[in-house]
């Protein structure tokens, strides 16, 4: 799998979760990725906010997520 970094920061090897929310989020079409702190500040709300998310979409049943 190729490795996928933050367009904002630069951070290496974002997690499949990292990945799954950003498409979940901004479309699933998208090429560039935000890591947690980035993809927060970009949607101005808090990584807790989106680790909540995350956990709801994977309840859901949502595949974008491990």
């Amino acid at each position: 799998m190729k490795k996928i970094e933050c367009i904002a920061c630069g951070e290496k090897n974002l997690s499949k979760n990292t990945i799954g929310i950003n498409k979940k989020l901004l479309g699933t079409d998208i090429k560039n990725f935000y890591c947690m702190d980035c993809l927060a500040d970009y949607l101005e709300i808090t990584v807790d906010d989106l680790l909540e998310k995350i956990e709801e979409f994977k309840e859901e049943g949502c595949t974008l997520f491990s």
